[in-house]
């Protein structure tokens, strides 16, 4: 069920443009090994061409503990998502 409900979501956030295609981690064909590559390509391309690079790693694994349920609701009704699929 979560998958169904997951797909559905991402459709309806893509469909009205409230989420970039080039998202990455939970896009089809979008992981985050797929954007590391795409990172690692674009980097070796600036610096072979003596362009400067600047990389900031941040853990946000944390950040992703906790949840806060009210925020999450209130920000997907602003999406337009309501009815049955919210509650």
């Amino acid at each position: 069920m979560e998958l169904v409900i997951k797909q559905q979501v991402l459709n309806y956030l893509l469909h009205r443009n409230l989420i970039s295609k080039h998202q990455y981690g939970f896009l089809s064909n979008h992981s985050t090994c797929t954007h590391l590559i795409e990172c690692t390509n674009d980097w070796t391309l600036a610096i072979n061409s003596y362009k400067p690079v600047d990389m900031v790693y941040i853990d946000f694994s944390k950040a992703f503990d906790s949840l806060c349920h009210s925020k999450l609701i209130c920000r997907l009704r602003s999406f337009g998502i309501g009815g049955k699929l919210l509650a």
